[in-house]
């Protein structure tokens, strides 16, 4: 290891190769639980750099981790142990914008919201929004096909890339993808994007902008039963309006937003629904007049319509600030992440409950109900003996309850360590084999991010211990 050291400092110098132990154990985990190792830890700024680290890599044969701002949970940054982790949080350059063609090429490094500040002037934005964009960068959104509130009406990242540079196993800097409308053969882009670094380390991004709309609203709705919520959104999406944002939160988790930003939610409603609608003004109108008309039918106790930006802000304040409120009741959280057919939300939660009531574990929701992505979050103190392996099993069980519902194991958080071993749950052992030789046609030695995503088995290929 002490060559490998020598020859990534000559190459970056001794500023960006950090093998220090605080390092190590600061670079160990990403925001989930699982915590893993890297002896090595380096920062390249350039394409050129990641390549060069990768083929020392590759002659010391270790292993490659890429890791961007560690906001992920489901443990797709955690270095196996022996592991080298490239961070890529330097290569946050904004190359070019293209406000004609409403496109920029970013480094993987560039911070979610930044984009959309740096676009604003030019009246345009990067749609998806996850809770964490103001840390999670570009290319974590691209490892994981990240969603987030706005990407109901938008779609999720995959929708807003239209090409990457990526390094390979080897070493190799290739493009896929690009700014035509239809690129000829293989959509490859489309592959990368949700691969969770086990194809290659995208160095750069070609990213979709969209415009900013002229309007928008935002409803805040309360109810006396999730079932009253659940069955508003089904009735929402079926009279074809399909907003911009539709969001969900029962009453301990508004009790905690409320409690840490005092945003204006009601504290005494089982749960409330969270609406953005976006367009021309004549159409929000519209949209909210029939919003609140569905809410109403649904047994809705209270309707309330943000009067200013400042007020629509506040109410996403409070929607975001949501995994920061819990930590007023525990100093550890644990947030799952599947998704189910939207008719079946009322009884997946329910029985969530249940499962957190069996575990004596404190259960709050939040999540994307327009699309059905459930984030049942479990507060708990991890020191507290036994507490981790009852929430993880507890977890275990409201994955297996949203599988059973129709539902599949990841919205937009990924894979990772996570679910690894749960993928035969929802794919045959044929899935699974040619996920494994898609992932060989990249990776044939399996050193991108092993022992992530593809359980051991899935062909005859060992991706690495756990």
């Amino acid at each position: 290891m002490a060559r490998a050291v020598d020859e990534l400092t000559a190459l970056l110098g001794d500023d960006r190769v950090r093998d220090h132990p605080l390092d190590q154990h600061l670079f160990a985990k990403d925001a989930g639980l699982r915590r893993g190792g890297a002896p090595i830890v380096v920062f390249p700024e350039s394409s050129d750099e990641v390549a060069a680290v990768v083929k020392i890599a590759g002659a010391h044969g270790m292993p490659i981790v890429a890791r961007g701002a560690g906001t992920g949970l489901a443990g797709g940054a955690v270095p196996q142990e022996g592991s080298l982790l490239v961070v890529l949080t330097r290569m946050n350059r904004i190359f070019e914008i293209d406000e004609v063609g409403r496109t920029a090429w970013v480094g993987p490094g560039v911070v979610n919201l930044d984009l959309s500040e740096a676009t604003a002037d030019r009246g345009l934005h990067f749609a998806p929004d996850p809770s964490s964009q103001s840390a999670c960068t570009i290319g974590g959104n691209v490892a994981t096909n990240a969603g987030g509130p706005h990407c109901l009406a938008e779609g999720s990242t995959v929708a807003h890339i239209l090409g990457v540079e990526l390094v390979t196993a080897d070493g190799s800097t290739v493009i896929l993808g690009g700014e035509a409308p239809d690129t000829p053969g293989y959509d490859l882009r489309g592959v990368i994007v949700g691969s969770e670094g086990t194809l290659g380390i995208v160095t750069k991004v070609l990213v979709r902008l969209t415009e900013n709309h002229l309007d928008a609203a935002t409803l805040l709705m309360a109810f006396d039963t999730i079932e009253d919520a659940a069955r508003t959104v089904s009735e929402v999406i079926a009279a074809g309006v399909v907003p911009a944002a539709l969001e969900m939160m029962d009453k301990p988790m508004c009790v905690a937003v409320e409690n840490f930003v005092q945003a204006g939610y009601p504290t005494d409603a089982a749960a409330v629904l969270l609406a953005d609608v976006l367009g021309h003004p004549a159409g929000t109108a519209a949209s909210i007049e029939l919003l609140s008309d569905i809410a109403v039918r649904n047994g809705a106790t209270s309707v309330r319509v943000a009067t200013d930006e400042s007020e629509r802000a506040l109410l996403w304040k409070g929607r975001k600030s949501a995994f920061g409120a819990i930590a007023q009741a525990a100093p550890d959280y644990y947030l799952n992440d599947t998704v189910v057919p939207r008719t079946r939300i009322a009884e997946v939660i329910s029985k969530t409950y249940e499962i957190a009531e069996r575990y004596d574990i404190t259960l709050m929701n939040v999540f994307h109900a327009g699309d059905g992505n459930l984030h049942p979050l479990v507060s708990f103190d991890a020191a507290e003996p036994g507490m981790t392996e009852r929430v993880v099993a507890a977890a275990r069980e409201m994955v297996t309850v949203a599988v059973a519902a129709g539902g599949t194991l990841s919205g937009e958080h990924g894979i990772g360590f996570e679910k690894r071993d749960l993928m035969s749950s929802v794919f045959s052992p044929e899935d699974l084999d040619a996920q494994a030789r898609l992932r060989e046609a990249f990776d044939q030695d399996g050193v991108l991010n092993p022992g992530k995503v593809l359980p051991e088995g899935s062909r005859c290929f060992d991706w690495g211990p756990a």
